[in-house]
């Protein structure tokens, strides 16, 4: 019977033949001999020959395996048994964590943080979720406040006057099916503020509510109603109470708007919508002047104007300031209209959201193409054979417009 001679094996590292009990093997699953072994490093942990360590923070030097359940800091590098998250920023051993502050509202450690109103420094996400610019300065504030401690000072405040995102369910007064929400923008001196807003009370009941802008500066607020058909607007609205705001100094100028929102069901088809889009920009300098004001804040852009069959589709725009701000959900916003307290020129405004609403309602294609159905001058003759807008027709010819 042939004999069989055992071979000894080989060191993977140099190819010399090793006894088999002399074979060292290594974290990697090398099998190598002493000399070869000896050339590498042991791990401070495990004590095996391996190719590769990392430094911990402990200042070892740990194999692969030992390294399980270890994490590597973000900023030192080295390994540690504990890591620490940073808000914006890479997460951290306790060592570097030194360097960090902490949000005093999340006590997270952040990369950065942003002085607020009292004091206190907080990270970017609290920044973002909670805080907002003073109306008055640029100091961080709480959302649902108004003014930082120092400008709170110099503004009267009314617990009737609600924040800035303040928004109730809707209350619909008339027939519909268009429904109009007047938002006029009004300044009070500091001294009468509280008169003011008792007297806006008193009148409007509950037809309308008040919120702080911080576009009304130094002082004011602004008079939302709910929705309202046009005709109940005219007829219900407590239009005296104008002149008892004037009475009390109130006033407005070139910072302040009336804002129309004039609601989606109210339009017959996404045909309509267009129509009316396209009416309204198509005679940008008649509207501008009846509108008594070419703002920035209600911007004409051409931008905005070769997006109307898009937006009369219920595409939402991020521009809020257009001369149309599409943003809203059930309504287009008409932002043109210089404030005011006198009457005729507010009751203008709704006419002309009503009016341009109902004359592009029954437009036709040969309205467009054989009458000049885009025209004003139309759209005037039109106004004129209907007394319900009126107000509307008379501020025209006030200002020169109504041709």
């Amino acid at each position: 019977m042939p004999s069989f001679t055992l071979v000894d094996p080989l060191c993977e590292e140099c190819s010399d033949p090793v006894t088999a009990a002399n074979l060292i093997s290594t974290v990697e699953g090398d099998r190598l001999c002493p000399d070869c072994a000896e050339e590498l490093v042991r791990c401070d942990g495990c004590a095996a020959h391996t190719r590769t360590t990392s430094l911990t923070t402990e200042d070892t030097l740990l194999c692969s395996e030992c390294l399980s359940g270890w994490e590597r800091c973000g900023d030192c590098d080295a390994y540690a048994r504990r890591i620490r998250t940073v808000i914006g920023g890479a997460d951290v051993c306790d060592h570097c964590a030194e360097h960090y502050s902490s949000c005093d509202d999340c006590t997270e450690l952040a990369a950065e943080t942003y002085p607020v109103d009292g004091g206190n420094r907080v990270c970017p996400t609290c920044e973002y979720d909670d805080y907002r610019e003073c109306s008055e300065c640029f100091t961080l504030i709480r959302r649902e406040e108004t003014y930082c401690e120092n400008c709170l000072d110099e503004h009267p405040s009314h617990d009737a006057v609600h924040g800035y995102d303040y928004k109730p369910a809707p209350h619909f007064h008339g027939a519909g099916p268009l429904y109009l929400g007047l938002e006029l923008e009004i300044k009070t001196p500091s001294g009468h503020f509280d008169d003011a807003v008792d007297t806006v009370l008193a009148h409007v009941r509950d037809l309308a509510y008040l919120k702080e802008d911080s576009s009304i500066r130094p002082c004011g607020f602004e008079l939302v109603t709910h929705p309202m058909d046009y005709a109940y607007a005219q007829e219900r609205f407590p239009w005296p109470l104008l002149a008892r705001l004037r009475l009390l100094g109130c006033y407005t100028d070139a910072d302040v708007g009336i804002h129309v929102h004039v609601s989606r069901t109210g339009f017959s088809s996404p045909a309509h919508a267009y129509r009316w889009l396209k009416f309204v920009y198509r005679n940008e300098a008649p509207v501008t002047t009846l509108a008594r004001r070419s703002s920035t804040w209600a911007e004409f852009s051409p931008w905005a104007r070769s997006q109307v069959r898009d937006y009369a589709k219920g595409q939402r725009s991020a521009a809020r300031y257009q001369a149309i701000n599409v943003r809203p959900a059930e309504t287009f916003e008409l932002r043109v209209f210089a404030s005011s307290l006198t009457p005729q020129q507010v009751q203008a405004a709704l006419a002309f959201a009503a009016a341009s609403v109902e004359y592009t309602r029954g437009l036709s294609a040969a309205d467009i193409a054989r009458r000049r159905g885009w025209e004003w001058t139309a759209f005037t003759t039109w106004v004129r054979s209907r007394p319900q807008y009126s107000p509307l027709l008379a501020e025209m010819e006030a200002l020169a417009c109504a041709s």
